[in-house]
């Protein structure tokens, strides 16, 4: 992703560097509703991830979900 044109425009190296720290399951979850390209273009911060109805009702999900541990 970081290779196309939009990208390069709009955000500097070290913006693309950044990411967030989530867990698999929301990070999966955000995956299967949304394409790169919208989470880079819509949602791009924590903050409108969380302001997302359909994303806020997974996120509400995952969190009632018991954590496993090895």
């Amino acid at each position: 992703m970081h290779r196309r044109t939009y990208f390069k425009k709009h955000y500097t190296k070290q913006e693309l560097a950044l990411g967030i720290d989530i867990c698999r399951k929301c990070h999966t979850g955000i995956h299967k509703t949304y394409n790169e390209m919208e989470l880079a273009k819509h949602y791009n911060t924590v903050e409108t991830l969380k302001q997302n109805d359909v994303l806020a009702n997974h996120f509400a999900w995952v969190s009632k979900q018991k954590v496993k541990t090895d």
